[in-house]
């Protein structure tokens, strides 16, 4: 009899997982609680599905355990086998985006990559079960486990792989449940929050900047974690997003919970002080707003002249040294004000999770529940902006459907 495999969540790691358990021979039976599967893939990339980043800079993925763990389950499956995945085993020929360092299913289309996904699991014999909401998970007395199911009877397998999510974006299926089970199963648990969120501001001088965006570098800076991003910022009717924002949100949503609020700074161009201190000297009959507008979309350039105290309609052969350098401050390093962030209804992925200690970083088998698979979101680890985390959920489900036939 071939081993039975369970895998609960039919997302981007347990497809994959469910993809490769079948492969390697086991009876898979993938479970989902949605009535499609794969939401977060269809929504990723404005529904485009940034399957994968060009380059994978392994640094900048964030956990509050252990990099060297983080890296060899990462390094499990390397970039280059990964695209080959798509290109040739799922037929899913990819494109670059090299402004942006990403990679897109040449059709830029998010259901392509979901549909093909699940249709390359079933071609291996993976029985695929929508709108089935697992409630319970219990090792049995036969060394397997049972998994209970809501408006159902109980299911049976060998091995369990625990591939639910996080509570990021909970309209596509993420309740936290595979969290909830897995702490209940005695697993350490690190504190779990809203990751890659916009920020919010109750900040008068900025609500008419709504709309405006631009290319900037942001930091965040709290005494116990700092981090820095470049790229594509937003200002909303709400306060920011946009990819520089995301990044470095982590930082300020973690502050709530660990006085004092982290410190958030950006610089509005690619211009450095020097850059900045050339771009103000004396020039015919220019004016400091002149000035501005000529780095920076009008609006923001009328905002920054203000904040700073300064009289945009000042010449800058006029320019007195201190508001130069007050000026200069505000564009370099400018505090940018925020109140809160959108939390997990716009999170694009969950932080912290399940310590990867908890688990082989072979297989992704549990230490705690021999039979237990872990792989994708519930585990403590994410990544930036860019298809990094579709990467280390396609590297964990991989390992961990290969790791129950070991």
């Amino acid at each position: 009899m071939p081993i039975r495999v369970l895998v609960i969540g039919a997302g981007a790691a347990g497809t994959t997982a469910a993809i490769f358990a079948a492969r390697a021979g086991a009876d898979t039976v993938l479970l989902e609680r949605t009535r499609d599967g794969g939401r977060k893939i269809l929504i990723s990339g404005g529904g485009r599905c940034n399957v994968l980043p060009i380059a994978l800079d392994e640094s900048r993925f964030v956990t509050d355990s252990s990099p060297n763990l983080l890296r060899k389950m990462l390094r499990s499956w390397p970039l280059a086998e990964q695209v080959r995945f798509f290109e040739e085993d799922l037929g899913i020929p990819l494109v670059e985006e090299h402004e942006s360092g990403k990679r897109f299913p040449a059709s830029h289309k998010a259901r392509d990559v979901r549909d093909g996904l699940l249709a390359h699991a079933r071609s291996h014999g993976v029985d695929t079960r929508f709108d089935t909401r697992v409630t319970s998970l219990d090792a049995n007395d036969a060394g397997g486990w049972r998994v209970g199911v809501e408006d159902g009877e109980s299911l049976v397998a060998d091995r369990v792989i625990v591939a639910t999510g996080g509570l990021s974006v909970p309209n596509t299926g993420s309740d936290g449940t595979g969290l909830r089970l897995m702490e209940a199963l005695g697993h350490v648990m690190h504190p779990t929050y809203a990751a890659l969120t916009p920020l919010t501001a109750d900040a008068p001088s900025l609500a008419a900047l709504s709309g405006v965006s631009l290319a900037v570098s942001l930091t965040a800076q709290h005494p116990a974690r700092s981090a820095t991003a470049t790229g594509g910022f937003l200002f909303t009717h709400r306060g920011y997003s946009g990819p520089s924002v995301l990044d470095v949100s982590h930082v300020a949503v973690r502050s709530h919970a660990e006085p004092p609020a982290a410190r958030v700074t950006v610089r509005w161009t690619a211009l450095g002080e020097a850059e900045w201190e050339a771009a103000l000297r004396p020039q015919a009959q220019r004016t400091v707003q002149g000035a501005l507008r000529a780095e920076l979309p009008e609006r923001l350039a009328q905002v920054l002249v203000n904040m700073a105290g300064v009289d945009g309609s000042t010449s800058l052969a006029d320019l007195r040294r201190d508001d130069r350098k007050r000026l200069i401050e505000t564009l370099v390093r400018g505090e940018l004000p925020w109140s809160g962030d959108e939390g997990y209804r716009k999170a694009e992925v969950t932080g912290g999770g399940v310590a990867l200690s908890e688990v082989d970083p072979r297989t992704m088998e549990s230490r705690r529940a021999p039979g237990l698979y872990l792989c994708g979101e519930v585990l403590d680890a994410f990544g930036p902006i860019g298809g990094y985390n579709f990467c280390w959920a396609w590297a964990t489900g991989r390992a961990a459907g290969m790791g129950v036939m070991r």
